[in-house]
């Protein structure tokens, strides 16, 4: 991996994490709690990025892929605006809202598998929260973090990535689905633009 960001060149991965640990470390003398998103492309390394963080900030990490929208709410209507594929109005009151004041958060994760909300777990967060996936900058989110990070991986690695983790047979609908309403999130609310470090994915 290397990583870009929007006002100085190219850093390798270790580096971007060291900026980002760098920078919670100056907020916290300022601030009771940092929150950091990581948005991007799907299979990105978002989760990755989330973990190795997670674990040098002794942080709490929360998932956006646990607040997908469930069968009865995609409506065409609901799906054709930017980011309408999470439901983000249950992660700001469930999670968002409450760890921002430094709350317990109580998540139900949406099984897709099963088609049901789990029972709620409750999470006290600790003076860093991250939360990670795609939608996790979505306007209603947004304006609540503190670090914003951005996960990029050119098409082809992306596509060998998802082949590797869900199988030929769910390529195909992560193309005609899922990807290009991540796509025009992104470009709608120039999603990337708005952070403030872009990470480049290149290692298969």
């Amino acid at each position: 991996m290397t990583t870009t960001t929007q006002k100085t060149p190219a850093v390798f991965v270790d580096e971007a994490d060291d900026a980002v640990a760098a920078r919670v470390a100056e907020l916290l003398h300022t601030k009771e709690r940092v929150l950091i998103a990581i948005d991007g492309n799907c299979c990105s390394g978002k989760t990755t990025s989330a973990e190795r963080l997670g674990k040098r900030l002794g942080a709490s990490v929360f998932h956006m892929d646990d607040y997908f929208l469930q069968p009865h709410m995609r409506t065409s209507d609901r799906l054709n605006r930017p980011g309408g594929n999470v439901d983000a109005g249950r992660f700001f009151l469930d999670v968002l809202l409450p760890v921002s004041r430094g709350e317990t958060a109580h998540v139900r994760r949406y099984d897709c598998r099963e088609g049901v909300l789990l029972p709620p777990v409750a999470v006290d967060p600790g003076r860093v929260v991250i939360v990670e996936g795609a939608y996790s900058l979505h306007p209603l989110l947004a304006p609540y973090y503190d670090i914003k990070l951005f996960c990029r991986v050119d098409t082809a690695l992306q596509i060998d990535r998802i082949r590797l983790r869900n199988g030929e047979d769910r390529l195909q609908e992560f193309q005609n689905r899922w990807i290009p309403l991540e796509n025009a999130y992104f470009n709608a609310l120039d999603i990337e633009q708005s952070c403030d470090i872009v990470i480049k994915s290149t290692q298969r």
